[in-house]
């Protein structure tokens, strides 16, 4: 049974916790538009980054992944996919792209979900944008390697009506106001990952949803910080609480306070790290402090090109002379030389 239904959450409290995350969040949102206009070229690396790390985060959780040295050159410089991996990637770019270049409110609706599904998945698979046609099972791998259901998601006969019932009921929530609208937005991608709709790629649709709504009520974090990598990051609690939270939502007895809390704190989250970053490009010679923190914020190998295309407002002559600053501190070290020099984040002490 959805949550997301106003006879069930009109007698849900929002605890101490959760309303001051709440409050901080649409504090966050009230200050953005001064951090967005702080130096242009800041935003637009910021942009790219998040872009980056958006595409990979997303897929990783779901266990897709593609080589280092290619994950720039598709999600940023346009490289053709090799395989079914680079495929999911380089689709999960053009969903952002779509999400992005929307201009207007576009209602949440099956047909935009489907839509989403269908480029996430790189447009090849054959049932990409088709709702399930199996009942399908939420497996859990245990630390032993043994394997056990930890979630039965709705039947795929009910399926198609489950999510319009879900989209009809975030638009009337919304338009009545029943419900401030981050808490409207958890309880949607909740719900969804119960129905779980489709086959595959449940998860990174619900976050691509999820940048979605969020763009729809203003909050931009999403344009200059990875969700995705900050889901990524605490994924254990992720899936915990998700496995908490669903447990009698078939019979319509089930928590989602906790959800809540969890959802805002990654919100909350977002915003604190754009601002810092946006302070600390203020605080000291921009375009310097800009190429310390893309090149600190590399994960495995990297090259100069790499930092290049995600600085594209700072010249290469002083990209190389960050880097060769952060390599004599001992923050990166480089292997080989010429065009097949490979940079690593040097070990912490």
């Amino acid at each position: 049974m959805l949550t997301l239904d106003s006879r069930r959450l009109e007698n849900t409290s929002i605890p101490i916790g959760s309303g001051w995350l709440l409050g901080s969040c649409m504090e966050a949102r009230g200050k953005q538009e001064l951090w967005m206009h702080q130096k242009p070229e800041v935003l637009s690396a910021l942009r790219e980054q998040a872009i980056v790390q958006s595409a990979e985060s997303s897929n990783r959780i779901e266990g897709v992944t593609v080589a280092a040295d290619r994950l720039r050159p598709l999600v940023l410089g346009g490289a053709a996919p090799r395989d079914r991996p680079e495929e999911e990637l380089s689709g999960y770019r053009r969903a952002l792209d779509w999400i992005f270049g929307l201009n207007g409110d576009v209602s949440i609706t099956p047909e935009v979900l489907q839509r989403l599904h269908a480029l996430a998945q790189g447009g090849h698979s054959g049932d990409a944008g088709a709702w399930k046609q199996r009942d399908n099972e939420i497996i859990e791998i245990l630390p032993s390697g043994d394997r056990r259901i930890r979630f039965v998601p709705a039947a795929a006969r009910n399926t198609p009506s489950m999510v319009s019932d879900l989209c009809r009921n975030y638009r009337e929530i919304r338009e009545m106001e029943h419900l401030p609208p981050l808490l409207a937005i958890a309880t949607f991608v909740f719900d969804f990952l119960c129905i779980h709709p489709f086959r595959d790629g449940n998860g990174r649709v619900s976050r691509l949803a999820t940048t979605l709504l969020l763009r729809q009520h203003r909050f931009e974090v999403v344009r200059y910080v990875s969700l995705e990598r900050l889901v990524e990051e605490r994924k254990d609690e992720y899936y915990s609480v998700l496995r908490d939270c669903s447990q009698g939502w078939h019979e319509g007895n089930n928590a989602i306070v906790p959800w809540w809390h969890y959802f805002l704190s990654m919100v909350r989250s977002g915003y604190r790290e754009f601002e810092q970053k946006v302070a600390a490009a203020e605080n000291g010679p921009v375009k310097t402090e800009l190429v310390r923190r893309i090149v600190l914020d590399q994960a495995g190998q990297f090259t100069l090109a790499d930092v290049v295309a995600q600085a594209s407002s700072v010249s290469p002559q002083m990209i190389k002379k960050v880097m060769s600053d952060l390599k004599r501190e001992g923050r990166i070290r480089l292997t080989g030389s010429g065009r097949g020099a490979l940079w690593t984040l040097a070990d912490p002490d």
